[in-house]
């Protein structure tokens, strides 16, 4: 176990599950003292559950504040929470775009408010949101989220030249199609579950999806006091599909 993180205090977003429990687990694998921000709060020790909703930020203020108070600080704040989306632009209406940018975008500058007068009394201060492919390649289905993620792009970039003054880095993942959940509850859903798998997966270049663990250590990384020079920066977990071009198999 690399100990990088021992001394730090971090909190995760959507911590109870998928990208954010892998996350939350390696951190405190390496060291950290790690809560998990969660509707459903329900997490292995050592890590520590608090209830929170994105949406509502009194809750929000409660929670960073509870954490704080639980870690003794916080350090390392992982901007994870959110929800998917299907649909062209034609396909969802007014209020499901206000409520997935409501969790997706401002979900994240109320957890981020909340948390940086903790982050101003850290000298390794990190915050790393988490965007998707979709903010940076057309999608298809996708208009409602892609939409989102792009936000949550520009949103680390400014957020970056806001505070690096200060010396709190930001960044941002970009992954690809990851095995989670929500994805394994599309793939359930589709008239033929396993002809929609390998199609997510052919289109990735590596041929496979992404995993939790492969994120989480991108997380890792960027989050870590060894990432001092990085800032402002979105990094791509994607099995190659920002960059790579292949011809079809």
């Amino acid at each position: 176990m690399s100990g990088e993180f021992v001394g730090l205090a971090a909190v995760v977003t959507g911590g109870a599950s998928g990208i954010g429990l892998a996350t939350a687990t390696l951190l405190a694998d390496r060291g950290a003292r790690v809560a998990c921000l969660d509707l459903r709060p329900e997490v292995p020790e050592p890590l520590v559950g608090l209830a929170a909703d994105v949406t509502d930020d009194a809750s929000v203020r409660a929670g960073v504040r509870a954490a704080a108070e639980a870690l003794g600080g916080i350090d390392v704040l992982v901007n994870n929470a959110g929800v998917g989306a299907l649909g062209t632009v034609e396909d969802n209406e007014d209020a499901e775009w206000a409520r997935v940018w409501d969790v997706n975008v401002v979900g994240m500058v109320r957890t981020t408010r909340a948390a940086l007068p903790y982050l101003r009394r850290s000298a390794r201060a990190a915050i790393v949101n988490l965007g998707s492919i979709a903010a940076t390649q057309g999608l298809p289905d996708r208009a409602l989220y892609s939409a989102t993620k792009g936000a949550v792009v520009a949103f680390t970039m400014a957020t970056a030249a806001d505070l690096v003054g200060e010396g709190i880095r930001v960044t941002c993942v970009n992954p690809g199609t990851v095995d989670t959940p929500w994805v394994g509850r599309l793939l359930a859903a589709a008239a033929d579950p396993v002809a929609e798998r390998a199609a997510l997966e052919a289109r990735q270049p590596t041929g496979r999806m992404v995993t939790a663990d492969a994120v989480a250590a991108a997380i890792a990384y960027l989050a870590s006091p060894v990432a001092t020079a990085t800032t402002g920066t979105a990094l791509a977990v994607d099995g190659g599909m920002n960059g790579v071009r292949v011809r079809p198999r």
